[in-house]
């Protein structure tokens, strides 16, 4: 039986609450004007696992305005380093991550993820890494994100089922996602298939696959 529909979705979402007044003012902003962030049922999720976790420091490939990785920091005071392709969306992630006072906690970088990646200190490491960018590169920011893995590091990728297309080709009414589509399937795949990664895909928000890495 599925349980996930419409109103399923609006009964939890009506549970959502956010005691950061200014972090649900950026919320509300970025709703009204078709931002693209974190679904409010996928950024509980993430408050939970970011309670059990703890990281130190956490890796986000896809900043849009920020909202994300203020999230982060504001729920267990993590360093975030956050990469960002557009560069005047990286200067707008900038003012509100001040304005919300995560400045010193939250960097952003502006460039493609696949170039910025492959730049920082190779000794470096992160221990949960959020990737929400192109979905049809999360096979290249995953290897290029490898390095860069702690050893108990947790990953976590955003809008995996793609509105459902992942899951059927009937979802893609018009057949314009060809090629996102294939690639992902390929994506879930490939991270379900490696032997120093459990992983497990949830249909939370538009899908959360969240993987826990355990390195020799």
């Amino acid at each position: 039986m599925n349980i996930t529909n419409e109103i399923i979705s609006a009964y939890i979402d009506n549970l959502y609450t956010n005691e950061n007044e200014k972090l649900e003012e950026l919320r509300n902003f970025a709703e009204e004007q078709h931002v693209p962030i974190i679904q409010k049922d996928t950024e509980k999720l993430l408050k939970v696992i970011l309670k059990l976790k703890e990281p130190a420091d956490v890796l986000e490939i896809g900043t849009a305005v920020g909202y994300s990785s203020c999230v982060f920091a504001d729920c267990c005071g993590c360093r975030v380093l956050t990469v960002e392709s557009n560069e005047d969306t990286a200067k707008a992630a900038r003012i509100n991550i001040e304005n919300l006072g995560f400045s010193q906690l939250v960097e952003v970088r502006c460039g493609d993820a696949r170039d910025v990646l492959k730049e920082l200190d190779q000794n470096r490491r992160f221990d949960m890494i959020f990737i929400d960018a192109a979905k049809s590169h999360y096979r290249e920011f995953w290897d290029l994100a490898l390095p860069l893995m702690s050893e108990h590091c947790m990953v976590i990728c955003d809008n995996v089922l793609m509105k459902g297309m992942t899951a059927s080709d009937e979802y893609d009414t018009k057949g314009r996602y060809k090629t996102s589509i294939k690639r992902m399937r390929e994506f879930i795949q490939y991270i379900n298939s490696l032997d120093y990664a459990d992983t497990t895909v949830l249909p939370v928000g538009d899908g959360v696959s969240i993987s826990i890495i355990e390195k020799d």
